[in-house]
Formats: structure tokens, sequence, C-alpha cells
């Protein structure tokens, strides 16, 4: 059975994203809690001792709504057991991100960590909207670090403190897609757009769940209408590039990269889509040009490769590191004697003066003796 304080731990995590524990059930290896919404939590306290029959387990327990499943553990889970979730479309929460969960939501002193300074606030809130502003920073991070079903929990607990908060409902729908749930995603959406018709982001995720559907025309259709209505909008035209990228018509998303470019000539990522959009229209030259252009203006190379892989192309040779490679020693080079110059002539140095050493004096007695 899991230790207390591990269970204490874990319960007081659920409560801080606002989860009610009633449906808490501790067990061998931590704490498993069922949300409203049908998702299920595993806090695991010691991912060693996790065996793979306890995470097939609970990738069964969600049978076809594996995406459902998120696991939580302070260490790192083994491999092997990592791949099985991953197989399974779960969320793995682990390591250094479990330890920023617990901080953000002020457990850090769990960790045996002192409990992060808040900043001080220029502009005088209520407790309510910072806590609210908080909690949607906070689901925002997680979207954007790629764990979806975080954010959504978040999402939601923004949107139980401010149910007419528009922003909550778009980032649930958002959260909904990014999990693969797209019925619930765009029903989602659905809502917000009842209210709320002529809302750019609803509208934007209400594309997307088109082009998650494999319907990639309607998603186009969907934009291009976004676009007629605000041509400025240059989040709507990259999604519209996205979308006819995915659609297979270069041509038309090479119009929609050179409109970006007008207004932005120097943006990398832009220059190298339009070189790739330039190679498949037939130029083959410029776009190679163009791509070494956005070299140039600091693309760097794993990006360079990660776009590759989106887009179906083969990697760029890796540059040569100049550091790591030692250069040849060069062969000995003899300089050439520079041709003397003419001595102009020097003063002559003042010749020692020679000491004359006087006989000695004899004494008067010595000469008379002689004598």
């Amino acid at each position: 059975m899991a230790s207390s304080p591990f269970v204490q731990f874990a319960s007081a995590l659920v409560e801080a994203m606002g989860q009610r524990l009633d449906a808490g059930k501790p067990t061998d290896d931590g704490l498993v809690v069922r949300t409203s919404d049908g998702f299920l939590f595993a806090f695991l306290e010691d991912p060693t001792k996790v065996s793979l029959e306890t995470v097939r387990k609970l990738t069964a327990s969600e049978g076809s709504s594996a995406p459902r499943l998120v696991v939580l553990t302070p260490g790192r889970l083994p491999l092997v057991l990592a791949q099985e979730l991953a197989r399974g479309g779960a969320t793995l929460v682990e390591g250094a991100r479990f330890g920023e969960l617990a901080r953000q939501l002020g457990l850090g002193s769990w960790l045996g960590e002192e409990p992060r300074a808040k900043p001080v606030e220029e502009r005088r809130l209520l407790p309510s909207a910072l806590q609210l502003d908080d909690v949607v920073h906070r689901a925002r991070v997680w979207l954007d670090w790629g764990v979806p079903a975080l954010a959504l929990r978040f999402f939601r607990q923004a949107n139980d403190l401010k149910p007419e908060f528009l922003p909550a409902k778009v980032g649930i729908g958002r959260s909904l897609l990014a999990l693969g749930l797209t019925e619930d995603a765009e029903r989602q959406f659905d809502e917000v757009l009842a209210s709320h018709p002529t809302d750019v982001e609803a509208r934007l995720g209400r594309a997307a769940v088109e082009g998650a559907r494999a319907r990639p025309k309607q998603e186009v259709a969907m934009y291009r209408q976004l676009l007629e209505e605000d041509e400025t909008r240059s989040e709507v035209r990259a999604h519209l590039v996205a979308a006819l990228i995915d659609l297979g018509d270069w041509a038309g998303a090479r119009v929609e990269i050179e409109a970006m470019l007008a207004r932005t000539p120097e943006d990398p990522q832009l220059r190298f889509l339009h070189g790739v959009a330039l190679e498949r229209t037939g130029r083959t030259a410029l776009g190679a040009t163009d791509r070494e252009e956005a070299r140039r203006l600091g693309l760097p190379y794993e990006r360079e490769v990660a776009l590759c892989q989106q887009l179906g192309l083969s990697p760029p040779p890796k540059p040569a590191a100049a550091a790591s490679v030692a250069p040849a020693r060069p062969a000995p080079v003899v300089a050439a004697r520079a041709p003397a110059k003419a001595k102009t002539p020097a003063t002559p140095a003042r010749p020692p003066r020679r000491r004359t050493t006087r006989p000695a004096r004899r004494s008067a007695r010595a000469v008379r003796k002689r004598k």
C-alpha cells in the first residue's frame, strides 16, 4: 500500500485542481481518482516498483477512452511502461513536470521546497479575479507544453470559477481537440458559437475540428471566410497555410506564405516554407536559395529537421561542427627575411677611459740601500 504522506499529497493536488475527493481510491501504488467528466488520474508513488501488469490494468480500465487516462508520478517511469502508456494514448506527467505542477499549485513544500514568492501586482484586482488569471495562465502553459489533459482540468476549473468566461470555454474545446476527443470538442465549440457566433477563437477551433475529421476542404473554406472579414489576421492565415499543405495545394499555400512574408520578410520559418513551396511548384533552384536564406536568417538545424519530418521531406545534411573537428596541422611556413635596412650612423660611443697604473713609489730607504 502507498504511504500515507503520498496519498495526502496526491489528495491535496486533486483538491487544488478543483476536483472532489469522493471518487478517490488509494491503491498499492498510490491514488486513483475518477473525475466527473470521465477522466482517470492515477498517482504513482514509486515508478520503479510499478509493474507492467498495473499499467495494463489502468489502460484496460479506460478501454477505448485511453486518452482520458492521466498518470502522474514524482519519479521517472521505466521506458517500457512509458511506451505502453503512449501506445494507449494516455498522458504521462513525471519527474520535473510533476514537480512543476506541485509548485504551480503551491504544494512545493511536499517536495521539500520553499514556497515560491508571489510577484507584486501592479494593478489592484479582486482575489477572485487574481485566482481566475492564475488558473487560466496555468491551463495555457500546460497546453503549450503538450499536456492537454492537465490544461483541460484547469480550463474546467476556470469555467467553474466564472461560467461566462469565454476564454475558458474555448480552452476546453482546444484541449479536447488536442486529446483527440473530436466529438466532445465539436460540441464545446458549437456551444460557444451558439451564444457568440462572431468569436474568432471559437471559429478557428470549429474549423480545426473539420480538419481533424479529415474534411480539409471545409476547413479551408472556414479559414478563407475569416480572412475575407479581416485579411490582417495573421493567425488565421497561418492556420490556412497548414490546411492547404495538408490538402496538398502547394500553389495556394505559396500565395498565402508570400502574403505573410510581405509583413515579416525576415521570418526564417516562413522563408523555409516558401522555399519548399517553390520546390513543390517546379522552381527548384529558387526554392533551394530560399531554404539557404532561412538558415542565414537563423533557422536552427533541429527546427529544420522537425519541419522536414512534418512535411515528409528528407532531413538536411548535418552541418559540420567546426569546433569538434580538429583542422590538419599546416606545413611550417618559413617567413621571408625582410631586407636589411640601411643603418644610420650612430654616435660613436665614448671609449672607455684607460686606467694608467702609476709605478709604486719606492721608499727612500730602499733607494739608499740600492745605492
